[in-house]
């Protein structure tokens, strides 16, 4: 027989094996070789942020050796005789020449001398071309020290301190007391290093760095690069904070750059210094690792498909024919065998499969018996089940005639017995009528003979005892046909209350005289339902309590609105006796069909089961609690408005 696949799978092996591999095989492979770009480029930031690092240290490094060859030509100067002398004349002229030979080996950019007062008497500094030039205000002119500056030398030698100003420069000055022989202050002495585009200029081409000063606001000072200087004031603000990464990248025309931030102090002043370094060559290393990468994995991915294509179909082969096979024996009433072309395990799978084919066509056999006796013994079952309710019903009905025919029993027979005295005195009332007719002159004599008080006395009891045994008998078939509603087989509005007490009085031979019932009943809504069933329900339970009390007992019956104005708005009834209970075992199977505590032939163990199943399609509840020696009660709830309507 020609296998041929019927339909196709909705997801294609090849695909998965294809995905699978390619996922086992790249994933990893990306995995490695991404993690080792990441690396890569980490190591290069570090070495990066450690040699400008290493550069900044070294510019903080000649910022404190200019502070100190200040300090040392300082501490020179004001030993001088002729500074202390001329300082404290004031006599300008001399203090110029002096000042003059000073700047000429002064790494400074220029030198101010102040006399006591404050004011300027001289200023050398360096232009441009290096050329000194001086600078010595008189008269309206003058320039004096501000309070500020003469404050901060207020109890001590010297102050160090950084001044910024607008035209891309920042001077580091060392400003310093001098003081006579005698102790007396004389003048101060100013000492100023311009940090400028030059200065910058030198550092970049001997560093090969880019280089910013920044103020603590993060407002660019001075840079090599023009710019620096247009970046907005706020831009550097987040990595001069204390908290920042020193280290972040910095594209400047196109180009990317690492950068450091490292702080400076000069004296009372804080500065920040930004050191930057190219990126571009460590750029070109990561392009080439990632195009390698990309090589690889493309090689890796063709490699893979065509592997994965010449290989999945020796496998996948012998796997359709297989799905073949197992489509075409689903229907096939003769075993299925296909050819065994290897050793490999696809070839033992598909020895399993003949041998399966045949198992399964003789397992159908069999189970075509076996459902032909199964169908039978289901039919027997159904029969038997049916005879059994039928008998249940049978029985039920045969307690229930009894019962009725024992409450029946006692009116009529005393209506029976009253009926003979109540002929007796309809005679002698004639007998009475007749002699008051035929002669009068005797009817006292009459009504003597007959005791006609006595009659008038006893007359209307027994009328009214037989009125009574009448309307007895009315009551009790009435409750019987209140239960049968053999004509009322639809669902319609009942009062509960009325339903219970309908059955009560069917009940009244099993409880009278014995059980005390106990009525607890809350203001219930008319509920829709099948009203000789839950009649029923209430009589299998009812029943059960009265046979449970052995001698004198106790039955409360109470019922109550639960989620009234809701849509699953319900009315709950409890029937409670104080009967001898039952175990948990006994609990668990009460609603089990054919489940009896009675002796053989008392019961047949469906009244629960049956009321179960009542319940159950009135769309309700139906529990039950019970203790050994105290009592059980049984808690039945159902919907005010009918729900489902289900085949009972």
């Amino acid at each position: 027989m020609k296998l041929t696949s019927r339909r196709r799978p909705q997801k294609s092996l090849r695909t998965i094996l294809t995905v699978w591999f390619l996922l086992f095989s790249i994933v990893p492979l990306a995995f490695v070789t991404g993690y080792s770009v990441i690396k890569y480029e980490k190591a290069i930031d570090h070495e990066l942020s450690q040699r400008l690092s290493g550069n900044a240290r070294e510019i903080d490094a000649i910022l404190s050796d200019y502070k100190l060859s200040l300090q040392q030509k300082r501490d020179r100067y004001i030993k001088d005789p002729n500074l202390i002398y001329h300082l404290s004349t004031s006599d300008t002229t001399v203090l110029k020449a002096l000042v003059t030979k000073w700047t000429g080996s002064e790494i400074s950019s220029s030198i101010s001398l102040f006399n006591r007062d404050g004011r300027m008497l001289v200023s050398l500094f360096k232009d441009e071309n290096g050329e000194i030039k001086n600078f010595a205000p008189l008269g309206i002119s003058a320039v004096y020290l501000s309070e500020q500056n003469i404050l901060r030398l207020k109890g001590v030698k010297e102050q160090s301190f950084i001044e910024y100003s607008n035209n891309q420069k920042m001077s580091l000055i060392l400003f310093t007391r001098v003081q006579g022989n005698s102790g007396k202050l004389i003048g101060y002495i100013e000492q100023v290093i311009d940090i400028d585009q030059s200065f910058l200029e030198s550092l970049k081409q001997r560093m090969k760095l880019e280089l910013i000063f920044l103020r603590q606001s993060g407002q660019v000072v001075v840079a090599t690069n023009s710019d620096f200087y247009i970046y907005k004031k706020d831009f550097f603000m987040s990595y001069v904070k204390p908290e920042a990464n020193s280290f972040f990248d910095l594209t400047i025309r196109n180009n990317p750059y690492g950068f450091i931030m490292y702080p400076l102090k000069w004296g009372s002043s804080d500065v920040f210094l930004a050191l930057g370094a190219s990126k571009s060559e460590a750029k070109a290393v990561l392009k080439n690792v990632n195009y390698a990468f990309y090589s690889v994995v493309g090689a890796v991915v063709v490699l893979l498909i065509i592997t994965i294509l010449a290989t999945s179909n020796a496998f996948l082969k012998p796997l359709n024919e297989l799905i073949a096979a197992i489509e075409v024996v689903q229907s096939s009433d003769r075993p299925i065998e296909i050819p065994i072309k290897n050793d490999t395990e696809i070839g033992l799978l598909t020895e399993s499969f003949n041998e399966m084919s045949r198992n399964i066509i003789q397992a159908r056999g069999e189970l075509k018996k076996k459902i032909a006796e199964l169908e039978k013994t289901n039919q027997e079952l159904i029969d038997t089940q049916t005879r059994l309710v039928h008998s249940s019903k049978m029985m039920s009905l045969g307690q229930l005639v009894a019962g009725v025919a024992h409450e029946l029993n006692n009116p009529i027979g005393f209506i029976y017995s009253n009926m003979s005295h109540l002929k007796d005195y309809s005679e002698k009332l004639l007998a009475l009528v007749e002699v008051a007719q035929a002669h009068p002159e005797n009817l006292n004599q009459k009504k003597d003979e007959i005791d006609l008080d006595y009659i008038k006395a006893d007359l209307p009891k027994l009328i009214a005892s037989c009125q009574d045994g009448a309307r007895r008998t009315r009551d009790i078939v009435l409750g019987l046909r209140n239960f049968s509603r053999l004509d009322e087989a639809k669902v319609t509005a009942v009062d509960i209350h009325e339903c219970i007490e309908n059955t009560l009085n069917l009940l009244t031979g099993e409880i009278k005289n014995r059980i005390q019932i106990h009525r607890e009943y809350a203001k219930l809504p008319k509920v829709q339902c099948y009203e000789s069933q839950l009649s029923q329900v209430f009589m299998n339970i009812l029943t059960n309590g009265a046979q449970a009390i052995d001698g004198q007992g106790n039955v409360w019956i109470t019922t109550k609105l639960v989620g009234a104005g809701s849509k699953d708005e319900k009315v709950q009834i409890s029937f409670q006796d104080s009967g001898k209970g039952m175990t948990q075992q006994v609990l668990e199977k009460i609603f089990d069909p054919f489940f009896s505590t009675k002796e053989v032939g008392q019961g047949t163990g469906l009244g629960m089961s049956i009321s179960y199943g009542i319940i159950e399609n009135h769309s309700g509840e139906i529990q039950v609690k019970s203790q050994p020696g105290i009592g059980t009660e049984f808690i039945v709830s159902v919907p005010v408005q009918f729900k489902t309507i289900k085949k009972a």
